[in-house]
């Protein structure tokens, strides 16, 4: 594993440092896989009771509707910040991670740190953000 490029004023990344960071991210990885099946889970319940709602006046049928909808918008970010994760991952086993996906300088080790599934730079990320 590759360590990944520190920015000018930043100390290099230590085997300490980038193995810490890797640890988080696999520990992230195995509990939103939990969340997702556990999400799964209750989904699968909903479906196949769709009875249980029969005699349920409109304000209890939009209140169910709405919590399914918040669980379902949980459910699709977690499957989104998992992705992010294994692909974090699998920057670092192909010696990419660390590396803008936008301009190919440093990301940072400080940003890094702070959130290990950055794809940019904070100049490219903020470039992103007011388009």
């Amino acid at each position: 594993m590759r360590v990944p490029p520190a920015r000018s004023g930043e100390d290099p990344w230590t085997a300490e440092e980038l193995a810490e960071v890797r640890a988080s991210l696999e520990t992230d990885v195995v509990r939103l896989r939990e969340q997702l099946a556990e999400a799964r889970s209750e989904l699968a319940e909903w479906s196949a009771d769709a009875v249980s709602n029969a005699g349920d006046d409109p304000t209890d049928t939009g209140a169910k509707a709405y919590q399914r909808e918040h669980d379902l918008a949980l459910s699709y970010n977690t499957r989104d910040l998992l992705a992010q994760s294994e692909q974090a991952i699998g920057r670092m086993d192909a010696g990419t991670y660390g590396v803008c996906a936008s301009c190919g300088q440093a990301i940072g080790k400080a940003r890094l740190q702070a959130y290990p599934r950055a794809l940019l730079c904070v100049t490219c990320k903020q470039r992103e953000e007011r388009r």
